[in-house]
């Protein structure tokens, strides 16, 4: 039985997507003692693992080295090993367009893969995010089309990633998971999988709760950081430093939970999954008011960052077009490389618009591509780097940039992260 044999850890697990979700699980699982096979379309991430070498900054090349070392963790792009495994976790991406409709493609498509070398008794656990009825709608009628039952000849769940890049205090094997599968014992089987590899396993009815659960998760997050970078517009014409008022606020110990401004929202989730249930509301006759909102707002950060820079310049009778910007962090968050849906790539395509001059400087992103031109990153700042520049846009607060140099050295500084805080307060126009 395959409850067995993930309980004394016989059973074989396969990864498909070996990418932000999909290369810590195949790790965590390894460590677990499983033996795992990481495939991906991308030779080139399957032969990195192979090689003992991540390419994920929360994932060690040591651990990586150490599993394919004791051959607990392969990695291939032959996809034909999907029949040598007992339980499959499916994390592709699911992306928007640009009018945000859902694009569930590489769920289908990775879904007839996993049909095709289906065996008897096989679990399949889909991760990626997506929109409330996917795993039923999308994936189980591909995986029965060769008539076969769910819940006796395969087994399917939902179990929603949490993976939140360079958080240090709560990382995978710290995290509960949910899950919900299509039938009971598909939920029983699944949990059982998941319960060697995390705290603890939050059981709910359906995929459909499960699939809901993460949307909620990061509606609840954008809807605050809209809320806030409202806050940040009106504050900003009123005079009134908005990181003075949440921290005022957070002095309060109950009925708050303090979020702050930035230059937009970035990451593979809160600015993307949202927008799921968006779409997938539509099909219900019901339309999310707060959702589109949020995004309505957020989307205007861009734009008033790109505007507070050219206000700046202009207290020095300088203009937009022609000036030296230096763009200090291009990730959407700091301590980390991770530029998926980053505020900055937004934010560097309207300063190229103005025919601004842009310079990169990035200690974890060392080369991007924005729009038509190639940058490369500066990976510290210099005296000769901030001098040179006319103004100074602080649009990641990585911890190792060295603040009090630019305090010293920049002619202008426009700072949507409150770096600055406590440096130098004369030159700095904050979001």
């Amino acid at each position: 039985m395959l409850e067995k044999k993930i309980e004394d850890k016989s059973a074989r697990i396969a990864v498909t997507g070996l990418g932000y979700v999909g290369l810590p699980l195949a790790v965590a699982f390894a460590r677990a003692g499983y033996r795992v096979f990481g495939l991906d379309v991308q030779k080139k991430k399957a032969d990195a693992v192979n090689r003992g070498e991540s390419y994920i900054g929360d994932i060690s090349s040591e651990d990586v080295a150490a599993f394919v070392k004791s051959g607990q963790l392969t990695a291939s792009s032959d996809f034909s090993l999907l029949e040598q495994a007992d339980c499959v976790s499916i994390c592709v991406p699911t992306p928007i367009d640009k009018n945000k409709v859902p694009d569930t493609s590489y769920i289908s498509n990775v879904s007839d893969i996993v049909r095709k070398y289906m065996k008897k008794q096989q679990l399949v656990v889909l991760e990626s995010t997506t929109y409330p009825g996917t795993t039923e709608e999308v994936v189980l009628p591909i995986l029965a089309r060769d008539g076969k039952k769910v819940g006796h000849d395969f087994f399917l769940a939902f179990s929603p990633e949490r993976i939140d890049p360079g958080n240090r205090l709560y990382g995978f094997s710290k995290v509960p998971r949910v899950v919900g599968g299509v039938t009971g014992r598909c939920t029983a089987i699944a949990a059982s999988l998941y319960e060697h590899v995390v705290p603890s396993v939050f059981r709910v009815d359906s995929p459909k709760v499960a699939e809901m659960s993460k949307l909620l998760e990061n509606i609840f997050r954008i809807v605050n950081i809209s809320m806030i970078n409202e806050m940040a517009l009106l504050c900003d014409r009123m005079g009134i430093d908005i990181w003075q008022v949440v921290d005022a606020a957070s002095s309060k110990p109950y009925g708050f939970m303090p979020f702050y401004p930035g230059p937009g929202l970035g990451g593979h989730c809160i600015p993307v999954d949202p927008f799921y249930l968006s779409w997938k509301a539509k099909e219900y006759d019901f339309y999310t008011r707060f959702i589109d909102l949020a995004g309505e707002i957020n989307d205007m950060m861009p734009h008033f960052v790109v505007t507070k820079v050219g206000y700046a310049l202009n207290t020095v009778g300088k203009s937009l077009k022609n000036s030296k910007i230096l763009v200090i962090g291009v990730a959407y968050k700091r301590d980390i490389d991770d530029i998926r849906e980053s505020p900055a790539l937004s934010v560097i395509q309207i300063l190229q618009k103005k025919m601004a001059k842009v310079t990169l400087c990035d200690p974890y992103v060392p080369s991007v591509t924005i729009g038509n031109r190639a940058y490369t990153s500066h990976r510290a700042v210099t005296e000769k780097l901030v001098a040179s520049a006319d103004a100074v846009l602080i649009l990641t607060d990585h911890s190792a940039v060295d603040y009090n140099l630019i305090g010293r050295h920049a002619d202008i500084i426009v700072d949507t992260r409150n770096a600055m805080h406590g440096i130098r307060k004369r030159k700095v126009y904050k979001l």
